[in-house]
Order: structure tokens, then sequence, then C-alpha cells
């Protein structure tokens, strides 16, 4: 009888599950999707506290690494190359899926690599290195060293690989497989349209518009609130989340009450907010906004778009202009507020690019077509 080898892999992520962020989501999606094919193991660092630590995660291990400190939001341990050198050692993976970007261990990857010539290399490219300048030009080398070695990289968008200088230099080896939104975490309860059907009512006669996501730069925030000048009283705008920007926001839009700050909230209310918004409202201004999840899970609820053009993001390739939405000049407010007033004059067109948007991300952004996509990215390997 045939013995078949199961052919493992290791996975190297920034962090993982149950720290909660885009990167550590895909990442365990990811594994998630292959744990019937394939032997696995993760290492990340440990964001809880600076020891070494091996925890089971879906079944599977995951050797958490102590952190000492944190450099421009890479996180530095003492301990991770003799743990990457005993997992190589001990484990023996025929493939290393290792996720971008995550500088200190790529270099560590990169030097560990040169007695292990046998071992595949897949690189998930979730984002290049924008706001850090000053790790943007120290990595460059290796960056293009990592890319070299890869035998395979992963991104979200077609866009994203035109855009990018790394990715571009090496399309031959890119495959795409864009992120993707869990239906069962988007269900809606009972206790969620009944508290949808009361913001509507608190808003009776207003256009409501919602907005989603971090107080950071890139987010772009500030232009919404820009935008939000140009609008009559009939709008009502609905900011979510929190950051190191929101004294700020809140300073801008002091004298606007048109504009609500909610900080943070739960799950059931968030989308009771978006299934009573109007308008979906994504004003990000960089490529740190990559691909646009938030983006994503907006249209999936049947609500048309507002964003900025971003050459290079994933987020003009989720939504496309004059199709699920409308799309104007990057940083541009008051073009923002004209593109809201021209979706809250017109219910049809709403309702057409509503639907519209709904369609592309059954058709595109679920993770059904994220499971396959990766099964058969890897099944080549």
């Amino acid at each position: 009888m045939k013995v078949v080898h199961m052919k493992k892999i290791l996975h190297i992520s920034k962090y993982y599950y149950p720290f909660s962020g885009g990167t550590e989501q895909i990442a365990r999606d990811c594994v998630c999707t292959l744990r019937n094919d394939y032997i696995q193991k993760v290492i990340a660092f440990n964001d809880e506290s600076g020891k070494d630590e091996c925890i089971t995660v879906d079944g599977i291990d995951v050797v958490k690494c102590g952190c000492i400190t944190k450099i421009s939001s890479q996180s530095i341990s003492l301990s991770y190359r003799g743990v990457l050198n005993k997992v190589l050692n001990e484990f023996e993976p025929d493939i290393i899926v290792f996720h971008y970007p995550n500088p200190f261990v790529a270099a560590i990857l990169l030097k560990e690599l040169r007695n292990y010539n046998n071992i595949k290399l897949v690189i998930y490219w979730h984002l290049d290195i924008i706001r850090q300048k000053f790790l943007r030009i120290f990595f460059k080398g290796q960056n293009r060293r990592l890319l070299e070695r890869a035998d395979m990289v992963i991104a979200t968008s077609p866009n994203y690989v035109e855009g990018s200088e790394w990715l571009n230099s090496v399309r031959e080896k890119c495959v795409i497989i864009p992120n993707c939104i869990n239906v069962e975490r988007m269900k809606l309860t009972p206790e969620i349209e009944k508290r949808a059907a009361e913001i509507k009512a608190e808003n009776s006669g207003k256009t409501i518009c919602i907005a989603v996501g971090r107080h950071t730069e890139y987010k772009g925030f500030t232009y919404l609130v820009q935008a939000s000048k140009f609008l009559n009283d009939s709008f009502k705008i609905y900011i979510t989340g929190k950051g190191e920007l929101t004294e700020a926001l809140h300073k801008e839009a002091v004298d606007d009450n048109k504009i609500v700050f909610t900080g943070r909230i739960d799950d059931t209310e968030l989308k009771a907010l978006i299934m009573a918004s109007d308008i979906f409202c994504f004003p990000s201004i960089t490529k740190n906004e990559a691909f646009g999840l938030a983006l994503a899970e907006g249209m999936y609820y049947g609500k048309p778009a507002v964003t900025f053009t971003i050459p290079g993001s994933g987020v003009n390739y989720v939504c496309i202009d004059g199709e699920d939405g409308i799309e104007v000049e990057n940083r541009n407010a008051r073009k923002y507020a004209e593109a809201m007033k021209t979706l809250a004059e017109n219910a049809e067109l709403r309702e057409t690019y509503g639907a519209a948007g709904r369609k592309r991300v059954e058709e595109n952004f679920l993770s059904t077509q994220f499971s396959e996509n990766v099964r058969r990215t890897f099944c080549g390997l």
C-alpha cells in the first residue's frame, strides 16, 4: 500500500489569533483552509508578554516568541532566531508562508534559508512599507533578496501588483488571492434589525452615512470631516472607531452637528449602523489601505460607496467607479461631498450601486472563493 506523504507548511506571521488584525485574520484563514491537506505550524510574536510560549489554535501549534520592545511598529525578540532555527530543524517544512511586512523576521529568515535550498518560500505580500521612510530605505536590499528567493508571491489585488515597485518587478511570480468576508460573521439578527430601524427613525428625513475604521492618517477621516462642511443639515454622518487622530478629528468637527463620533462600538451596533445607512463612506487616501475589507463588508450589505482614487491600492479594485459607487480625486473634500450629494438625491442610483456591490462581493470576496483560491494556489507547490 502506497504511503502518501503530507507536505508540511510553516506559516510566519507578525502576530496571530487571538490577536485581532487584518493580516492576522488572513493568516488564520489561510491556515484553516489548508489544515486537512497539510501538516502545519505557525510562528509569531507574543503580543501579550515577553515570554516564549506554545499554544494551540484551531488544532494547529502556534509558537509565540516573546518581545523585548518595538521599533517603528516592529516587534523585536532576542529568542526569535533560536526558535526559528529549532522549528526548521525539527519540523522540517516543505513550504514556508511568510506574511509581509515583517522586516525584523525577514532578515533572520533570509539567513536561515541559506541552509535550506529545498524549502519553497511563498511571500504573502499584504502591503508595501510606506509610512516608515527609514525602514523603507533601510530594508530596500532585504526586499530585493526576499523576492529573489521567493518561489511565489501572493498579492490581494492586481491593482497592488501594478502599483508596487516591488511586486511589479516580480510580476511573473505573483498570484492574486483577494481578501475575503466570512459570511457567518455577517449574519443579521432580529436585534440588529430592530436597532437599525431605531437609528432610521431617529434620523427620519436625513441621509445617513457611515465611515468605519481606526482614526489614523491613511484612513482619511479628516477629508470626510472637511467634506461635511459642504453638506447641509439633511445629512447625518457616523464615524466609528478611535485612534491617534481622534482628538484632532473632534476639534476639526467641533461645530458640525451633522457628524457623530461613536467611539468603539460592539458588533451589533456597528452592523445596525451600516444597515441603517444610505451611503458607505470610505475616505482612505494611501496604499496603506491595501485592499479595503471594511469597504467590501459595506458593499455586502448593499450600500453604495464613495471612495478616493488611490493609485496602486486595491480599494478601487474592490469598488468599481460607476458600478458599485463613486470614486473621486484623492483628498478632494469638495468632490467627495458632491459624490455624497449625488447619491443622496438619487434613491434609484443608490439601489443600483448597492445591488451591484453586493453581487461583486458575492462573486469575488467571500470566504468560499478565498478557500478555493488558496487550495488551487498551493496545490501546485
